[in-house]
């Protein structure tokens, strides 16, 4: 009888701290402290409770971006001088060189840059990157995902730098931040151009667009290369977090 009291006990107290973790998301006021949470399932569920709606807010509004550029291409005539200003930027943002309103090719660089990214790929990466949350630039600098910078006063010095190296670790002002700076690095950088490569191929075969297709696009992320790979793919796996995909794979979203 008393260990089934303390079973129910524990499962009680197990969906007092998740519902706590979703609470703290809802209210936006802060960033859980992920180290309260036991490792584990808790600290996991509170994890990708968090981040997942962020994750699925920045895709809409790179969908957003996407469609209107869409319109433009069809419309690309008729441009006022706003969505001609826009449009400029963007192609600056995405680092699309020579770009001409006039040629197809360049529409098409700017569109395969300008694409949602698969949520169970980015949540893996954070989850890596940060240690669950925990990492001290996590903490410290709200960077979730491991992104450099390379002035100095930047962000914050790594403990184990190599001798003659000057690279911090990028600080952000929220989580949010480093995702977006972090989504922005992947649809851009030219060290990505497989990863936007196998995106493409997969919206041309009418594919879904997976995180463990685009996975294989990231041997330049990591210094350990394909094991950073397999890792990424093994947690989406253990983890189960494929099904986060369908949100960009619907009729909605291949455009």
């Amino acid at each position: 009888m008393f260990d089934i009291i303390k079973k129910k006990y524990s499962l009680f107290a197990v969906l007092i701290i998740i519902l706590m973790g979703i609470g703290i998301w809802i209210s936006g006021k802060s960033t859980p402290n992920f180290e309260q949470y036991a490792a584990g399932t808790v600290r996991k569920t509170v994890f990708f409770n968090y981040f997942l709606p962020l994750i699925e807010e920045k895709n809409r509004a790179i969908m957003s971006i996407r469609k209107k550029l869409l319109f433009w291409r069809e419309n690309s005539d008729d441009l006022g001088w706003w969505q001609t200003h826009q449009l400029d930027k963007l192609v600056i943002i995405y680092r699309v060189k020579n770009f001409s309103v006039n040629n197809k090719k360049s529409w098409q660089k700017l569109l395969e840059k300008v694409d949602v990214l698969p949520p169970s790929l980015v949540l893996a990466q954070a989850a890596n990157e940060s240690a669950w949350g925990t990492s001290r630039f996590a903490t410290q600098g709200n960077n979730y995902f491991g992104q450099w910078c390379f002035e100095q006063g930047c962000g914050l010095v790594p403990q184990q730098r190599d001798s003659g190296k000057a690279h911090e670790v990028a600080t952000f002002s929220s989580p949010k931040k480093s995702l977006g700076s972090y989504m922005q690095n992947l649809n851009s950088h030219p060290a990505y151009q497989t990863l936007r490569n196998i995106r493409t191929q997969l919206r041309i075969n009418k594919q879904p667009v997976t995180g463990d297709a685009l996975a294989a696009g990231l041997t330049s992320y990591s210094e350990r290369g394909i094991e950073y790979i397999e890792e990424l793919r093994a947690m989406i796996k253990f983890n189960k977090l494929g099904k986060h995909d369908q949100s960009i794979n619907n009729s909605k979203t291949l455009l």
